[in-house]
């Protein structure tokens, strides 16, 4: 893999064996996503509260590709690894591995987007003159949608609290999550 690798130990000592099991890992990803731009992974022991008598393990891979950044985390108690961190190692990259196989799969088109993704919402806000607007969805925040994403060019006929299909994107947008589909209830 011709990435930049970024390793970070923290509140650890590094150790050669570790890193030479995260460069062996991080030179197949490539296998699983062509695209990737940039790769960090950080082994750390967080700070642990005085009285908790626990010192965790914990390894984040971060993979950066074309649109976002796919995350993977591993940890567990220090006395549970025994001291094999190359099997904490494994597992954080195993993570990585499937979220970059089925972003690159998403990518390629070749993961259909079931009709499960499909939810109901409520349009919150409406601003016509700039054609784009909000979509609440129960418990899950507001998603933007605008002139574009609503179905059969309905968009001037929606108003504020109307109920809605939407279909969220993968992405985010300009205002952050976004809809990629949104169409009237009852049309």
């Amino acid at each position: 893999m011709d990435v930049p690798l970024k390793l970070t130990f923290r509140n650890l000592e590094s150790s050669e064996s570790v890193e030479t099991r995260v460069r062996e890992r991080a030179a197949r990803l490539d296998r699983f996503h062509p695209r990737i731009i940039a790769l960090r992974v950080s082994i750390e022991v967080p700070h642990r509260s005085p009285g908790s008598g626990k010192t965790a393990l914990a390894i984040t891979v971060e993979a950066e590709v074309p649109g976002r950044t796919l995350v993977a985390k591993a940890s567990e108690d220090m006395r549970e690894t025994r001291g094999d961190r190359l099997a904490l190692i494994g597992r954080a990259f195993d993570a990585i591995q499937r979220r970059l196989e089925e972003d690159w799969k998403m990518k390629r088109g070749a993961v259909k987007v079931h009709e499960a993704a499909i939810e109901t919402g409520r349009v919150v806000r409406l601003f016509p003159q700039e054609s784009y607007g909000f979509v609440e969805i129960g418990g899950g925040g507001d998603l933007y949608f605008s002139r574009g994403s609503v179905a059969n060019d309905a968009f001037d006929d929606l108003a504020e609290g109307m109920m809605v299909a939407v279909t969220r994107a993968m992405g985010e947008g300009p205002m952050g999550p976004q809809a990629s589909s949104v169409r009237r209830l009852g049309a």
